[in-house]
Order: C-alpha cells, then structure tokens, then sequence
C-alpha cells in the first residue's frame, strides 16, 4: 500500500467516519442514574399531564364571564364558599357569582375557568372583592396541556439532562432505556513517550494525548480503556492492537500516522481490515487515519497535542455521536466579529485557535505541538479552504470549547 494517500476533503472524512459509526446494544438503567446518559427508545406519555385542570397560581377560581367590568373603582363582589385541599378531590359545579380558593397547583371545579391572583383581590367576611377582570383560560393549566396520554415527549437519541429526566419522572418511567456506553480503545505510540508521573530525560515528553483521548471521550459518552504506551514497534503495536480490538467497540491510537516509513498504523490497520482515508485537508490533523478492523473503527491521530484535539473534535466525534446514538449533533457556536486578520492557504481547511476578549475574536497562533494555545483558546475558528483567510471585521462562528 502507498505510505501517504492523497488527501480528501473535511466533509468527505466526516461522512466516512461517520459511515463507521454503528450503535451500539442498549441497556436499561435506573432513573436516577440516568442523567447524562443517551435515549436509546422514543418515549411517550401513559396518561394526560396534568390529570386535571390546575390552577398556575394562588388565588380564586372563578367563572370569567361574571368579572366582567370589575375594577379598583368599582370591584365585583363573589361569595366565598370553601377551599380546595392540594390531592384532593375538588369540589362540584361552582355556582356563579361565586368563588374557591385554590392554591398554587390546586384543582380548578368544574364550571370554573379561570383563577384571580389573590393579590387583585380583598376579602371581606365571607365574601371576596375582585379588582379586576379575568378572561376565560387565566391562570389555569388544562388537562393534558404539558402531555397528553400517548404523546411523544422525547426522542431517541436525546442526550438526558435534568430536563429530560424531569420529563421522564412526569411519565412514571423508573427505568430507564439508554445506549450502553461504547468502550473505546486508546493506545499512544512513541520512544519518546514516559507516563505522566515521570520526569522528562533528555529529549522525551510526557504522554498527553491518552488522557486528553480520554477525556473527549468521556464527555462524548464513552467509556476510555487505557492501553498504555507503546514503542514504535510492529510486533508490539500489532498485539497491544489486536487486545484492544477484543475487548472494545472502537480503537483510537495516537501517534504513528505520520508520512515517514515508520507508519506502523495504517500497515496493521491494513493487515486486519482496511484503510478507508490516509490524509485528511484539514490543518491540523493531515496526516490522520480512518479505518476498520473487522466491523470497528479504528481512529489513527497525529502525535502533536492540538493537531490531535482538532481531529478528535472534527472528525473523530462524529463518529463516537453514532456509536452512541446521538446522531449528528451540532456543536455549539457563537457568532461574533474577528478582530485581527487570519492567513490560510487555499485548498485545505483550517481550524484556528482563537480567544474571544470584549466580543471579539482573536487567533491564537502557535505550533501544533504547544499545549498553551489549547488553554489558552476559547474555541476554534474554521477557515474554509476555498478561501485565502478571513479578514477582520468578518463576523465568524466560534466553535466553543
């Protein structure tokens, strides 16, 4: 096989990623453990919400069309005739003329259709003053009105956060149905590589990129299995590889893809399954790898820290959003105007760290392999590669970190 393929196009590398992307089995989890997890079934509501028409606010429930005309000047006067107890029952047909407070929550009676704020109004005795008029449907929430039975509230896919699971305790649902959460190998080749705990000698450095993989993988909904450090060695890389394939859904390795005739990567890749794209028109992040062993991904990254970050948001999250059941789901962006010049060559697309001060945007030049431009930075700015570079005043998307 050709040590380096020619390049292909962002969106070309993202549908190809993507296409890898199988989902995974599903599992049931308890409610309470649900939070942060993805819907792995379309869930629908078992009975109307609220059961009951319900009161929005602490008042008196009333028949609108009899507060015709009530004002401070003039207010209408309707008799009071008991309260409505929160769970209970309610009371029967209110009369007209007449009125029940109800609390925050409280059922509406029947014949009543509308709820006056007790701040519009006076009591006196047995009777109550009202202040004002209301019109029909006022501070009431009707039956069904958040869900009816049978409706549709959430989708498959849905990433659960405290709004959804509170949307799931509304329908009673105590167990939950979610993706089981891929497991996915991370493997970082190098001589030069030590373990974090170590001190540097000479010309090796520290191990980032297994706990920065870890990391975004975490946040994407998986599960990161640490394989270690391993030397640019074929025999070893093929059986730390081959482990990882065993017990994983996926397999990021980090390092090895490199131009030069150590590309271990793509050879093993090649020996098991297929290299489907070797160079991507992205900056930084060409000289990533996409491939399969058998039926699962196999992701291989650049060494330098930034170029790998880059390639695991742009194209490496897609795919981990369909292993997991997201979907193609857009990351967040905010518009706003670049405040200094950014270069670009045509025909490749570039990710560009930026800081945004006062509203602005600014780039964040720096070497692949630096670190500080990664927390330095608040996102990344896409120049696309048809264009030589984006001019100041240009209002940009921020992807935000």
């Amino acid at each position: 096989m050709s040590l380096f393929l020619t390049t292909i196009s962002v969106d070309e590398a993202v549908k190809t990623a993507r296409s890898l992307g199988t989902t995974v089995s599903q599992e049931e989890i308890a409610l309470s453990s649900a939070c942060g997890r993805i819907l792995a079934t379309d869930i629908k509501s078992d009975i109307d919400i609220p059961g009951f028409n319900r009161s929005s606010v602490d008042g008196y429930a009333v028949r609108s069309r009899d507060t015709t005309g009530a004002s401070e000047s003039l207010p209408s006067m309707f008799r009071l005739i008991g309260r409505v107890a929160m769970g209970g029952d309610g009371f029967g047909n209110l009369p007209s003329d007449s009125c029940l407070y109800v609390p925050t929550g409280g059922p509406v009676p029947e014949g009543a259709d509308a709820v006056i704020m007790i701040e519009y109004t006076e009591s006196i005795g047995e009777d109550i003053l009202l202040k004002r008029p209301v019109a029909p449907g006022e501070n009431v929430v009707l039956r069904g009105e958040d869900f009816k039975a049978g409706e549709e509230i959430l989708r498959r896919g849905t990433p659960l956060s405290p709004r959804e699971i509170a949307a799931l305790a509304a329908v009673g649902r105590t167990a939950i149905p979610v993706t089981r959460k891929p497991r996915v190998g991370v493997i970082s080749t190098g001589n030069e590589l030590i373990p974090v705990s170590e001190i540097p000698v000479g010309s090796q450095v520290r191990d980032i990129n297994s706990w920065m993989c870890g990391a975004v993988l975490e946040s994407t909904g998986c599960i990161p299995e640490y394989f270690g450090i391993t030397k640019d060695d074929r025999p070893t890389l093929r059986k730390i590889l081959q482990n990882a394939l065993s017990v994983c859904d996926a397999v990021i390795i980090s390092g090895g893809s490199s131009k030069d005739d150590r590309d271990l990567t793509a050879d093993l890749i090649s020996e098991s399954g297929e290299v489907l794209v070797h160079g991507i028109s992205i900056a930084p992040g060409k000289p990533t790898i996409i491939g399969r062993s058998g039926q699962k991904p196999v992701i291989g990254l650049p060494g330098h820290p930034a170029s790998a970050f880059v390639v695991l948001l742009v194209i490496a999250r897609p795919l981990l959003q369909e292993m997991t059941g997201q979907g193609d789901r857009e990351m967040v962006t905010k518009r706003l105007t670049l405040g200094e010049n950014i270069p670009s060559a045509r025909g490749r697309e570039d990710y560009v760290r930026v800081r945004i001060r006062e509203g602005r945007v600014y780039p964040e030049f720096g070497k692949s392999g630096l670190v500080n431009t990664l927390i330095r930075s608040d996102g990344l700015v896409r120049v696309p590669s048809g264009v030589e570079g984006l001019e100041e005043g240009e209002f940009v998307e921020v992807i935000l970190w």
